[in-house]
């Protein structure tokens, strides 16, 4: 997986997560990466500082807020997001969520509770290189983090058929 940087025409900046570069420009040619804040699919790469590791495989500065790796919520904590963040949720946000939930579904391998070994394992080079999604603990999560190894947490929001 790929992390990008992205701004909208109207200026908006969000990030979005890709199999690769090319499945990138292949979604947003054809208008599948969406601005979160105004829907707008004329989108672009923005400029992204590189996150360059000190030798051993630590970070020499924690890396920003916004780039924080966590791990994913339990589908339960949906309705608790949404209560957090003032109320229902948007039907546009749960939109794209879903929509990104699907895209997850079809381009990465569900490895379920192994995340955190699966994902050590592809970034040392003991497993194929791809995207894959799971669950892992608090204590997995940090210790991936701490590792260098990137990953995200996505709000799982249920399927339109369920």
């Amino acid at each position: 997986m790929i992390h990008y940087q992205l701004r909208c025409a109207a200026g908006h900046e969000f990030d979005g997560w890709f199999q690769n570069s090319e499945g990138f420009e292949t979604q947003a040619r054809t208008g599948l990466v969406t601005c979160p804040a105004c829907g707008g699919t004329q989108v672009a790469r923005a400029l992204m500082a590189p996150a360059i590791p000190r030798k051993g495989g630590r970070r020499a500065s924690p890396p920003p807020a916004a780039e924080t790796p966590e791990t994913p919520p339990p589908r339960t904590a949906v309705p608790a997001l949404a209560q957090a963040a003032g109320g229902a949720m948007p039907d546009a946000v749960r939109t794209a969520l879903r929509a990104l939930r699907e895209e997850v579904e079809k381009n990465c391998d569900y490895v379920g509770a192994d995340f955190a070994e699966e994902a050590r394992r592809i970034h040392y080079g003991e497993a194929p290189a791809r995207g894959i999604y799971g669950e892992s603990s608090p204590e997995e999560a940090e210790g991936l983090a701490e590792d260098g190894i990137a990953f995200a947490r996505i709000p799982w929001v249920p399927r339109n058929d369920s």
